[in-house]
């Protein structure tokens, strides 16, 4: 038994490190970040991204000088390179997306962007059907605005802003009215339908379909690279035949 790590009045040896990991749930963290680790090996930072990384680091950190950094480093048991590594690490996983992913983004978005375009509507909802079905020929015959009806007779949250939604996702209303929603024009009123307790009414304000801009471009990167990571955690690594010796460290 190797000792590698000085906890209190503890030592601890190779052979404490991964019941401990387990028992305090990091085995799983631990793991993802080896696999970053390895996918990165190979990605590099330009000196320039270093430098603005590491001032970023120091603003964010409060250290104003060599001698403040030194006692950072002191106290988190780090050397300079290890450092640059933890403070170049995020640039280096973000070009790793972009490289393995960035040339798929817009085929992927086609296959996603459903899931993106986005709807505005109102709504009237009310437990009592006669009344829905009373305020549907009122909106129709223009003996009341949407809004005035909503404001009065609507029994959920939508009634303080005047029966309007959104722009809130396509996927987000219940799958009935979401297909009707996606396949209508705006201004369309809907006849009552019912929705488990409810009954409602709904008009098609707007649909916004989704744009491959940047946002939905680094949210499209994260989904790639969660996906990829989440595949390479579920399959079984092979265990060393005997513990690697590791450094002594004090804590």
């Amino acid at each position: 038994m190797i000792p590698v790590l000085q906890v209190g009045d503890r030592t601890l040896t190779t052979t404490d490190l991964l019941p401990l990991l387990i028992r305090y749930q990091l085995l799983p963290q631990f793991c993802r970040e080896v696999l970053i680790d390895q996918a990165i090996a190979a990605v590099e930072c330009s000196a320039d991204e270093t430098e603005q990384a590491l001032q970023v680091f120091d603003v964010d950190n409060q250290i104003t000088d060599a001698a403040t950094r030194q006692d950072w480093l002191m106290r988190h048991s780090m050397t300079p390179e290890t450092l640059t590594d933890l403070v170049t690490r995020p640039l280096c996983i973000e070009k790793f997306k972009h490289q393995s992913w960035g040339n798929k983004l817009e085929a992927y978005f086609l296959t996603r962007k459903a899931q993106f375009d986005q709807v505005v509507y109102s709504l009237i909802r009310n437990t009592d059907p006669g009344i829905i079905q009373e305020l549907y020929f009122r909106i129709r015959a223009g003996e009341g605005t949407f809004a005035e009806l909503a404001q009065q007779y609507s029994q959920g949250p939508e009634s303080e802003t005047e029966g309007r939604l959104g722009p809130v996702p396509l996927t987000q209303p219940h799958p009935t009215l979401a297909a009707q929603l996606a396949k209508n024009k705006p201004g369309y009123l809907f006849p009552p339908t019912r929705l488990g307790e409810w009954y409602v009414i709904i008009r098609l304000e707007k649909l916004i379909p989704a744009q491959l801009d940047e946002p939905t471009r680094q949210k499209l990167l994260d989904e790639l690279f969660e996906t990829w990571l989440q595949e390479r955690l579920s399959q079984p690594q092979p265990l060393p035949a005997s513990p690697v010796p590791l450094a002594v460290a004090s804590v």
